[in-house]
């Protein structure tokens, strides 16, 4: 297994989590802004208002896309365990 071998790897390994936490974290950014703005406009400053909906929007897309984020992690894992296997 070479240098480029390894590249691959770890390339591989940063976008497949890349995907896997895109979701999540673009909901969380995008809740967590709206809620933002909405109490800067209304002058309520309670830190409970930012967590809850973030905790239900996450949830919610954990459940949407739970089973995709799954099978992206499965696929590495196999890629893995096939250059693992033909290098042996």
């Amino acid at each position: 297994m070479g240098t480029a071998d390894l590249i691959d790897i770890f390339r591989d390994a940063i976008i497949t989590g890349l995907k896997v936490a895109g979701p999540i974290l673009l909901v969380s950014v995008l809740v967590g802004l709206i809620i933002s703005i909405f109490q800067a406009a209304t002058s309520i400053n309670e830190q409970t208002m930012t967590f809850v909906p973030k905790l239900i929007f996450i949830g919610l897309i954990l459940i949407l896309t739970g089973g995709w984020m799954l099978q992206q992690m499965m696929d590495f894992v196999f890629r893995i365990f096939e250059l693992i296997a033909t290098k042996i």
